[in-house]
């Protein structure tokens, strides 16, 4: 069995672009140093948009345009991606069905051990994916390490991880 280290949208936009923040800012260093050091596969999602993101509900509900394909906001930040080889999967919205639906399949194939979610921004982005993911793998342990991620305030990514704990995903480093 294979674990998996799932890296949320960890894009300029979101760390000191058009939605960035101080906190996103510094889990940099820390998100890298997991990267470096998990025993197992990893698997980077990329938030993805087009440039009428402005006409999609998402962009009427945040009118902050991000992530537009090819844009420097839309990349995944210097360095990260070199770390290690990993998968990229684009995700037009919060949740990847795609991730969900490729552990599912590696989950058959040959048993996943365990999946470790860390990223951006942990109210919105991991939230979703840790319950999407917990969704398509009921008996997989699933994991958030809190001092890998950060939300849109300090407040939201509290209140995220403590959801995400009445869910049955375990967090790790809680300050």
């Amino acid at each position: 069995m294979k674990n998996y280290l799932i890296v949320v949208d960890m894009q300029n936009d979101f760390i000191d672009g058009a939605l960035g923040t101080a906190e996103a800012v510094a889990i940099v260093d820390r998100v890298a140093e997991k990267i470096r050091s998990f025993d197992g596969e990893v698997i980077f999602t990329r938030d993805t948009h087009a440039p009428d993101y402005l006409e999609t509900q998402e962009g009427r509900k945040l009118p902050v345009v991000h992530c537009v394909k090819d844009s420097e906001g839309w990349r995944i930040r210097d360095g990260l991606e070199a770390i290690r080889p990993a998968l990229v999967l684009d995700k037009p919205s919060f949740g990847s069905a795609e991730l969900g639906a490729i552990l599912a399949a590696r989950d058959a194939e040959k048993g996943v051990g365990e999946i470790t979610l860390i990223g951006l921004c942990t109210d919105i982005c991991v939230i979703s994916n840790a319950l999407l993911v917990k969704a398509f793998l009921p008996e997989v342990p699933v994991r958030v390490d809190a001092a890998c991620c950060a939300g849109v305030t300090p407040e939201s990514h509290r209140n995220a991880l403590a959801a995400m704990k009445m869910c049955q995903i375990a967090i790790d480093n809680e300050e």
